[in-house]
């Protein structure tokens, strides 16, 4: 199965003039969950209808990295659009995704950075037209470093005109593939799960925050040569979710 972040990385790799290299060499990942294959999870893959959409941009080498979790994501939500960027180009299809009528496209960024007049906490009331449904809601979610999703909020003047949805969640981020000095600091897969809650599609968003406890435990045991724990509580958890997904359309 391919998605949206699966064909950025292989037009990515065509690009690249040398090859890149993760630890362990990528002959021996999955190409399907990007773990070593004596730790696949591709039978795990869950896969939940939504009304939400994600546009993912991403900082250049991000699709490469065997870390990345809007990946996970784009394994979820169907209706998943990936887009590299560039500061001095932008993807034609994704500026005809942003003006696309059925959709609401909403930044995701922290309010502490943006004008106030932008700054949105919540969704925009989804109101039919005569002719027209309802638009459904569209996170644009800036998957890269800190550093980098800072420059490419200030250097995307496409996205000027769009709301700003700052997020303020509770809990703390449980991301542990890469280190932050902020736990605060959220990764993609997480945030993604913020909107969809927000968005009013909690089993989507359980769904998704599930699926990254197990990538992680994967990951991590590769990572360790340790076995997997196929009956632990994260893989039950997804499980349960999975078989008892329903849509929420």
């Amino acid at each position: 199965m391919t998605h949206a972040v699966f064909r950025l990385r292989s037009a990515r790799l065509a690009r690249a003039v040398k090859p890149f290299r993760t630890r362990g060499g990528p002959s021996e990942r999955c190409p399907g969950c990007r773990v070593m294959h004596s730790h696949c999870l591709c039978t795990l893959r869950p896969n939940v209808p939504t009304r939400a959409g994600m546009c993912l941009l991403m900082a250049d080498i991000e699709p490469l990295k065997p870390s990345n979790t809007g990946w996970l994501i784009a394994d979820v939500v169907t209706d998943t659009f990936a887009f590299g960027w560039a500061r001095t180009s932008v993807d034609p299809d994704l500026l005809t995704l942003l003006a696309d009528p059925q959709w609401q496209p909403y930044v995701v960024f922290p309010g502490e950075f943006v004008a106030p007049e932008r700054m949105v906490t919540a969704l925009l009331p989804a109101v039919a037209t005569e002719g027209h449904p309802a638009k459904r809601p569209l996170f644009v979610l800036l998957d890269a470093t800190w550093s980098e999703a800072g420059k490419m909020f200030r250097k995307s003047p496409y996205l000027n005109h769009l709301p700003v949805l700052s997020l303020h969640p509770e809990q703390i981020s449980n991301y542990r593939l890469r280190r932050s000095t902020r736990a605060d600091h959220f990764c993609t897969s997480e945030v993604g799960a913020l909107c969809l809650a927000l968005a009013g599609e909690p089993h989507a968003a359980e769904v998704l925050d599930a699926y990254l406890e197990v990538f992680t435990h994967h990951y991590l045991q590769a990572k360790n040569q340790q076995p997997v724990g196929w009956e632990d509580a994260a893989h039950l958890r997804l499980r349960d979710l999975s078989f008892g997904a329903t849509p929420s359309l």
